[in-house]
């Protein structure tokens, strides 16, 4: 019979599921983490990987910062501004995300995947491991749209090659993607290229590349375009799964509503 004095879900369980569940890492890194000596139960640390933890009387640490499971996950989406490290530590005290969202407010908050230094744009944070997770899965084929100021203008044989998938060196061919040319008058043109598309070096003019991608490969609009002629000379992520980035300023954050968590569980569900 269940418990009515305990919070749903907060029953004694393995030990790396906890870790997950409260948006400390993966489960698989929530074992490299316990085996490396990281995690303590009650003060004394506990490498056993079928270890269970009551999260409503035991008390867990990470690297002496506690674990919590709360009775409903965080999440959240910020506005990534360039210049900023997607992690939520630096050993060398350069600028990072962790910086700009709640962590205070929400224990275990991470983004799920990352942008580059030098990428704008949509990142999502979640308390909830499990989320996280099942949302990096390839299996998911969670799609991100991206926007990208490059360097000339690519020609219809080059998006064709996009959308077919291209080499990318020592990778192998990325998977098909949905390619277009943005004009001036598009809403996210002037995101990347604000006093317009300039001129390269040479004097050719840059264009304004849509990008949807599904895979998570590190560098992999830069690297997909570079495949086809054209550096990225500025890179802005817009939405991701079902999430738009809306209702936000460049550095500024906001918590999903109800219509939007809803989209991504019913996306991890399917």
């Amino acid at each position: 019979m269940s418990d009515p004095l305990r919070p749903d879900g907060l029953y004694p369980m393995r030990l790396q599921r906890f870790l997950a569940r409260a948006g400390v890492a993966s489960r698989r890194g929530s074992e490299r983490l316990m085996t490396a000596g990281r995690v303590r139960v009650n003060g004394q640390v506990v490498t056993e990987l079928g270890s269970k933890v009551d999260p409503a009387r035991d008390v867990v640490t990470v690297d002496g910062r506690p674990a919590r499971i709360e009775e409903r996950p965080r999440h959240l989406m910020l506005y990534k501004p360039a210049g900023c490290l997607t992690t939520m530590s630096d050993p060398h005290g350069r600028p990072t995300v962790a910086d700009l969202v709640p962590c205070d407010e929400a224990p275990g908050l991470y983004p799920v995947g990352r942008l580059d230094l030098d990428t704008t744009g949509l990142l999502l944070f979640t308390t909830s491991g499990d989320l996280g997770q099942a949302l990096l899965h390839p299996s998911r084929h969670v799609t991100k749209h991206y926007v990208a100021l490059v360097s000339g203008t690519p020609d219809e044989r080059d998006l064709e090659r996009l959308r077919r998938g291209v080499e990318l060196e020592n990778e192998g061919v990325s998977a098909p993607a949905r390619a277009e040319l943005l004009s001036p008058g598009d809403p996210l043109f002037s995101v990347v290229a604000p006093r317009g598309p300039g001129r390269t070096g040479g004097g050719e003019r840059n264009a304004v590349v849509g990008l949807t991608i599904h895979e998570g490969r590190k560098h992999q609009v830069k690297k997909m375009m570079q495949a086809v002629g054209h550096k990225v000379l500025r890179l802005h992520r817009d939405a991701f799964g079902p999430l738009r980035l809306t209702r936000l300023v460049e550095g500024a954050w906001r918590d999903l509503d109800e219509a939007e968590v809803a989209a991504l569980e019913a996306l991890v569900s399917r």
